[in-house]
C-alpha cells in the first residue's frame, strides 16, 4: 500500500516487479493517479480514496509541516475503512506499506497479518530520527499538534482502535526494508535485525526510459526539484545563468512552471516540464535537486554528484547526509545565486574526494541487492 507520492511509489515498483516474476499475486492499494503505474509493474489495483489537494506555501516551516501533517491524517483515515474491508475478505498471506501510511500497520495487527514496512527515505529508531527532524518546533502542547491529537481521538472514537499521535509515526514492524544502502543510513548499525537496507532499484525504468544529451561530449548539468515544490522561475533564471558563457549543457525540469517566464534560453538549455529522468542521469555530471530521496538514489546510482537545494526537512536531512559524506554540496533555498550555483557545480564535478566518495556509494548501493535482495528477504520472513 502507497497512498501517493511518486518518491514514494517509484521505490516500490521493481520489488512489486520481482515479487510477480517469481510468480506471487500482488495486489496494490493506492489513489488513481498511479493505477497505470502498479499495474504496469504486474498488480492488481485495489482502488484508495484519493488524496485532496494540498497548497504548501512558499517555505517550509513548522506550521506548514502541522497542517500537512492533519491534512495527511485526513487522507489515511479515509483509507482505513477501505483497508479493513479488503484485509479481513481477501486471502493476503502479507501486507507491504509504505512506512508513513499507518492505517495499513493497524490493520495487519487487528488481524494478525505478517507486515513489512518499506522506507522510501531514511529509516528511524531512537538513535536517529527523521520525524523529530520533521516535526522539530512542533510540541505536543502546539495548537496545531493539539487538533492533530483530537483528530486521533476522533479517529479512535469512529473505529474503536486506539490511537495517538506517536502511532502514526515511525514504529519499527516484523520486517522492515530500507530502500537506502547502509552506508548512507545515519546510524545504520543502531537498527537491529528486523531492518534490511537493501538499497533503490531501478526495474523496468532503466530500460523504458531514453533520452540522450545533444552534445555527446560536453558535460551534462541536470536539474530538477521534484514533482511537487517546482514553481521557482527565479531558481530556474539562477541555473541558466550559471551556465552562461561555460561548458555546461543544460536539461533542466520546470514542472508547471510557464517556460515563457524564464525569459530568453540560450542554445545548449534543454528546459521541459519533465525528462525521463534516469535516462538523463545515466548521461549527467552533476545533480542540482530538491534533494528528495528518490531522486538522491538515482544519482548515487548513477555516480552523479549533487548540489542539493532542499525544500522540506525531510529534504534537508537527506542533503546534510550528502555533504556529511561528501557526495555533493548544499545551498540554502534562500540564498541561491548563479555564482553559488557555478561554484557548487564546479566542485562537485571536478573535486577528486567527490568522484572517489561517489564510485563508492554506488559500490555500495550495488552490493545492496535492491528489489531482489527485498523479495528474497520477505520469502523468508513469509516462511
Amino acid at each position: 500500500m502507497t497512498l501517493v507520492g511518486h518518491g514514494h511509489i517509484n521505490p516500490m515498483l521493481p520489488l512489486v516487479e520481482e515479487l510477480v516474476r517469481r510468480g506471487h499475486q500482488v495486489d496494490y492499494a493506492t489513489g488513481a493517479d498511479h493505477a497505470a503505474a502498479v499495474t504496469g509493474a504486474g498488480a492488481r489495483w485495489v482502488e484508495l480514496p484519493p488524496l485532496k489537494p494540498f497548497t504548501p506555501p512558499p517555505k517550509i516551516g513548522p506550521e506548514a509541516v502541522a497542517g500537512w501533517l492533519r491534512h495527511y491524517f485526513a487522507a489515511m483515515s479515509a483509507t482505513y475503512p477501505v483497508l479493513q474491508k479488503y484485509c479481513a475478505s481477501e486471502p493476503v498471506d502479507a501486507v507491504c506499506y509504505d512506512t508513513t501510511n499507518w492505517p495499513a500497520r493497524i490493520i495487519t495487527k487487528r488481524l494478525g497479518i505478517p507486515a513489512v514496512q518499506c522506507f522510501p527515505h531514511l529509516a528511524s529508531n531512537e538513535a536517529y530520527s527523521l520525524d523529530r527532524q520533521l516535526t522539530s518546533g512542533l510540541d505536543a502542547d502546539d495548537p496545531a499538534m493539539a487538533l492533530l491529537a483530537a483528530d486521533c481521538a476522533a479517529f479512535s472514537t469512529e473505529y474503536g482502535v486506539p490511537l495517538a499521535v506517536a502511532d502514526t509515526m515511525t514504529m519499527a514492524d516484523g520486517l522492515n526494508l530500507v530502500f537506502v544502502p547502509r552506508e548512507f543510513q545515519p546510524a545504520a548499525d543502531s537498527f537491529d535485525e528486523r531492518f534490511h537496507f537493501i538499497g533503490p532499484s531501478m526495474g523496468r525504468r532503466e530500460q523504458a526510459e531514453q533520452w540522450s544529451p545533444p552534445d555527446p561530449d560536453a558535460p551534462l548539468l541536470y536539474v530538477s526539484l521534484g514533482t511537487v515544490f517546482n514553481g521557482h522561475p527565479e531558481f530556474y533564471r539562477s541555473c541558466i545563468a550559471a551556465v552562461a558563457d561555460g561548458p555546461w549543457q543544460l536539461a533542466m525540469a520546470v514542472g508547471d512552471t510557464d517556460a515563457a517566464v524564464l525569459g530568453a534560453v540560450p542554445s545548449g538549455v534543454d528546459v521541459r516540464s519533465r525528462f525521463p529522468q534516469l535516462a538523463v542521469l545515466r548521461h549527467a555530471t552533476a545533480f542540482v535537486s530538491h534533494a528528495g530521496m528518490n531522486s538522491v538514489m538515482e544519482a548515487l546510482h548513477y555516480g552523479v554528484g549533487l548540489v542539493a537545494v532542499p525544500q522540506t526537512p525531510e529534504q534537508a536531512a537527506n542533503a546534510g547526509r550528502l555533504e556529511e559524506l561528501r557526495l555533493g554540496e548544499r545551498l540554502d533555498a534562500d540564498m541561491v545565486s548563479a555564482e553559488a550555483l557555478r561554484a557548487a557545480i564546479d566542485r562537485v564535478a571536478s573535486d577528486p574526494a567527490v568522484r572517489v566518495n561517489l564510485a563508492g556509494m554506488r559500490q555500495a548501493i550495488l552490493q545492496s541487492g535492491g528489489a531482489t535482495r527485498g523479495a528474497d528477504v520477505i520469502e523468508q520472513y513469509l516462511r
